[in-house]
């Protein structure tokens, strides 16, 4: 059965997401989480004991794959400078590309995955504020570990104090490595792209790009893999949190953002919905006094409507001709007569 609106009614308009809206509220978001990331530096000790503990239990489970990827970042230049530009520049470009990619061809998903991102992003930040901890690059350097950052240093934008660009890396926090959203943001990427896609380059750049940023930040030293570990359980407490994220927004915004309420619509349509609304309650009316004709009184063989005192009132109030003709069973002695 086809939906229809109660007519003399127009629905509230469905808000849509503009560009205009939305890059400024990214904007904002990354902002605020930089900040944020800045602001909760722990003490630099209980980084590293942290940063010590996570590579003990590592050994302890035969997880130890940072040492010999670093050897082998450090020893071959060809792989260590391409590793170092994917570490310090794709998380700019490929997520803002995604989100782009997803606000102008699957808007109806984009609302969804960016909430997802954005949850995910600020429960990290919620791991950098309670485990600080000291990525494997700043080390002693008995523990094993080169930074390929500072040794590739002169190749690339960066400098030798972190993938931040050169003279900035003071203004990060150095020791926010547990969780890895580099690995994180990365997963997100490969979801959408998996999902969305539709080809069979999509889908292989989706397992391609978070199974290379992983093994890229392991063998920059930049993280543990643990860390990689941690971003991706992350990004499964985002998937779990957004739907709720979505309806708390969707009730802020019902509460505080004056909306547009149902109105008169005032038009032809409504005049004609009028009349036929009009027309449809002459009709019930009709039908009312015709149901109360037919539990009419029978009175020494005349019958009476319903506000007829005599029998035969009716000729007088319709005139001559107006009175249905009686049916054959109706005529005879008690049959009312013809209107004089």
């Amino acid at each position: 059965m086809p939906h229809t609106e109660t007519p003399g009614t127009e629905a509230a308009p469905v808000p849509r997401l503009r560009w205009w809206t939305e890059l400024p509220l990214i904007l904002l978001v990354y902002a605020c989480y930089s900040a944020g990331r800045l602001l909760v530096r722990g003490d630099v000790s209980g980084a590293v004991d942290n940063g010590l503990t996570i590579l003990r239990i590592e050994k302890a489970l035969f997880l130890n794959a940072e040492h010999p990827l670093n050897r082998l970042f450090t020893r071959e230049p060809w792989i260590g400078i391409p590793a170092d530009f994917w570490y310090a520049s794709l998380h700019y470009l490929v997520t803002p590309a995604i989100l782009i990619w997803l606000f102008r061809s699957r808007t109806v998903r984009y609302r969804a995955a960016r909430t997802w991102l954005w949850t995910s992003t600020f429960v990290g930040l919620i791991g950098f504020t309670l485990l600080p901890t000291c990525p494997p690059r700043l080390l002693d350097a008995s523990h094993g570990f080169v930074d390929t950052m500072a040794q590739y240093s002169s190749y690339g934008w960066w400098g030798g104090e972190a993938s931040a660009p050169r003279g900035l890396g003071g203004m990060t926090n150095q020791y926010a490595a547990m969780p890895s959203l580099h690995v994180g943001w990365a997963l997100w990427c490969g979801v959408m792209l998996w999902r969305y896609g539709g080809t069979r380059t999509a889908k292989a750049a989706a397992v391609a790009y978070p199974l290379i940023t992983t093994i890229v930040v392991m063998g920059t030293a930049n993280h543990y893999f643990l860390d990689a570990v941690a971003g991706a359980a992350v990004m499964g407490v985002g998937l779990l949190l957004a739907p709720l994220v979505m309806r708390t927004a969707d009730r802020v915004r019902a509460r505080f953002v004056p909306r547009f309420a149902a109105v008169p619509a005032v038009s032809a349509d409504s005049a004609g919905s009028s009349s036929a609304a009009t027309s449809a309650s002459a009709s019930a009316a009709t039908s009312a006094v015709s149901s109360a004709a037919g539990s009419s009184d029978v009175s020494a063989g005349c019958q009476t409507s319903a506000g007829e005192r005599i029998p035969r009132q009716r000729d007088a109030r319709f005139g001559a001709g107006a009175e249905p003709s009686a049916s054959p069973q109706d005529a005879g002695d008690g049959a009312p007569a013809a209107a004089r």
